[in-house]
């Protein structure tokens, strides 16, 4: 007897055999074969005897809910991040999205498909031969029946593979056959992420279109392990995952990529010691949040805040200035770089690996040599200069002329000047004064102009810096 072959179906009827089957927990041809027995048998004999191989879904009624949800392929890479993916699974379907699992092997030496299964409530897919998904040419269909791919974590192997087009396991083979949108959240060692090897994958597949966020800053799982390497926060990956489900941005600042920092920098002293200052961080998010309204893609690199992500932002958490110094040049070309972050001039020599006791012949000494200085760095860039580069300038005395000083000697587009002194509340509070700084016009004979604004609260201060870098930098060129 000739065998019935889906691929011979047309793509109305394949869609439709797809979600009876997705809704009735099995594969597409123990559904055929439901259907078969059912018009030969009758319904009777269908529910006295299951389909072979049928999948038990014990929130089968769940299944109807899918329709009309943005859908995610979420593939899960061999790493001891592994586990944070199943948070995300759950921060996901907080937010309205359908999860699909795809694991490599590798990532079933720390998380099993069962897991991942239940917190999706939908079957997890592990293997490029399997009889029941590729019945139907599987790994096509959970290429394409999705909204977005995420790869979290995604080890330099998976980024390799990617890279290289290679295709020799399901998820590869998904990551190669889709049209959709990818989203990677890298997760490895330091001296991975810093090799060579990796940073030209990296620097591909950014070519090839692909979206990063991440890595972040922190403890490694190896002991006496830290840097650049640790996976995303779930909450950040579903978070810039929303952002890119949502329908195209629209507003004054569509199409264009916006960087900006806030918060401080801690530079440690020892293990449990650091240096500081007392910015929240409440300006440059107000900043983010009005720039994400404005229509544009923005991405905060933020030091140390308790602040919640701002919608439709992606955020990149950082520690140290040179860690922020790291992130802002990984995360560049933007077209608008925003410096709002409080950065420590300074930090320790040599921190103490171990916390550093007193003694009695007191203080000890700290050697304290200079940071990087990220807005200059930025501003004299010969490649890759944003377009447009905005510094902040947080002085006690002498606002004007210390801020002039500062747009000269750093290299930078603008200014956005503001007094901190204790008096003024600045620093932690919710309300700014501030004046915009910009190089004067040759015609005018002027160095700087200065534009003074009122007191405004934080987010008012933001839209009007939005509001003006709109009006300056105009649509972008399609």
């Amino acid at each position: 007897m000739a065998s019935l072959t889906v691929r011979k179906l047309d793509e109305a009827l394949k869609a439709s055999l797809r979600l009876r089957a997705a809704r009735a927990g099995r594969s597409v041809e123990d559904e055929v074969r439901m259907i078969l027995r059912e018009a030969t048998e009758g319904p009777e004999a269908v529910s006295a005897s299951p389909a072979r191989n049928a999948i038990p879904q014990p929130h089968r009624s769940r299944a109807p809910e899918v329709k009309g949800l943005p859908r995610v392929t979420l593939i899960i890479g061999g790493g001891i991040a592994a586990y944070k993916a199943l948070d995300l699974i759950r921060r996901l379907k907080e937010r309205g999205i359908h999860v699909r699992c795809v694991m490599t092997r590798a990532a079933q030496q720390f998380v099993t498909p069962l897991t991942a299964g239940a917190l999706a409530d939908e079957r997890c897919y592990t293997d490029l031969f399997d009889a029941q998904s590729e019945f139907d040419a599987g790994h096509i269909r959970l290429a394409r029946d999705t909204d977005l791919i995420i790869v979290a974590p995604a080890t330099a192997d998976l980024m390799a593979k990617m890279a290289q087009g290679q295709a020799d396991d399901l998820a590869t083979a998904i990551l190669l056959a889709t049209n959709r949108p990818v989203l990677v959240a890298p997760a490895m060692n330091p001296l991975m992420w810093a090799n060579p090897a990796t940073k030209r994958n990296v620097a591909q597949l950014a070519r090839d279109g692909v979206s990063f966020i991440g890595p972040n800053s922190g403890e490694m799982a190896e002991a006496n392990e830290a840097g650049v390497g640790r996976m995303s926060e779930p909450t950040e990956i579903a978070i810039a995952a929303e952002a890119m489900l949502r329908p195209p941005h629209t507003g004054p600042l569509a199409g264009r990529r916006i960087l900006i920092t806030a918060g401080p920098t801690h530079e440690p002293i020892d293990p449990v010691r650091y240096i500081a200052n007392r910015s929240s961080g409440k300006q440059g998010y107000a900043i983010a949040a009005s720039a994400a309204d404005a229509g544009a893609d923005v991405t905060l690199i933020s030091g140390p805040v308790d602040l919640d992500d701002p919608a439709g932002v992606r955020v990149i958490r950082v520690e140290s200035a040179r860690d922020m110094l790291a992130q802002v040049e990984a995360a560049l070309p933007v077209d608008i770089a925003i410096f709002a972050a409080a950065v420590a001039d300074w930090r320790v020599a040599n921190a103490g690996e171990q916390k550093i006791k007193k003694t009695s012949s007191g203080m000890p000494p700290l050697q304290l040599v200079e940071n990087p200085d990220i807005l200059a760095t930025i501003s004299k860039r010969q490649q890759n200069r944003p377009q447009l580069v905005i510094g902040f300038a947080a002085e006690t005395q002498n606002l004007i002329q210390n801020a002039t000083s500062k747009l000269k000697r750093k290299g930078c587009d603008w200014i956005v000047a503001n007094d901190v002194s204790p008096a003024s509340g600045v620093m932690g509070g919710d309300r700014n004064t501030v004046h915009i700084l910009t190089r004067g016009k040759a015609e005018a004979a002027v160095d700087v102009a200065v534009d003074s604004w009122p007191v405004m609260t934080k987010e008012e201060v933001a839209d009007a810096l939005i509001a003006k870098i709109a009006e300056t930098m105009g649509q972008p060129t399609p």
